[in-house]
């Protein structure tokens, strides 16, 4: 259940309607999904999340689109956030991911949940050679 309501007729904003044109040329598709629908309640802060996403997710960099979607996976796992688990691992799928790398992504999500669990409930030390600052050359 949402804490707000998407207007009737969203577009109607050109604000709105802008965004929304974008994100269709973005992703070569007619579909808006509904996190995008449901931050257009507020114009600014839909135009602010989309251009962040569209410069980390969907533009060009080091990391292979299907990587950055097997990240977003995990962070969304850790976070406990459905909605981007769902969507996120649908995109990963459309980028190819496969049954067993995405077995494998989960299996490495769930032991990274547990070794820091351990390593927070132990306050074991970071090793010198881990951290930056005392690093010797």
């Amino acid at each position: 259940m949402s804490t707000v309501k998407p207007a009737d007729d969203l577009e109607a904003d050109p604000r709105v309607k802008a965004v929304f044109d974008d994100i269709r040329a973005t992703r070569k598709s007619d579909f808006v999904n509904n996190m995008w629908r449901y931050l257009a309640f507020d114009p600014a802060l839909l135009e602010r999340t989309w251009a962040e996403v569209k410069a980390v997710m969907a533009t060009p960099s080091t990391l292979d689109p299907l990587v950055k979607e097997m990240l977003y996976i995990a962070v969304s796992v850790t976070n406990g956030c459905s909605y981007c688990v769902h969507s996120h691992t649908a995109a990963a799928k459309a980028k190819g991911m496969t049954d067993g790398q995405y077995a494998e992504l989960l299996s490495i999500v769930s032991l990274a949940g547990k070794t820091n669990q351990l390593a927070t409930a132990l306050q074991v030390p970071v090793d010198d050679v881990f951290d930056a600052d005392r690093r010797k050359p």
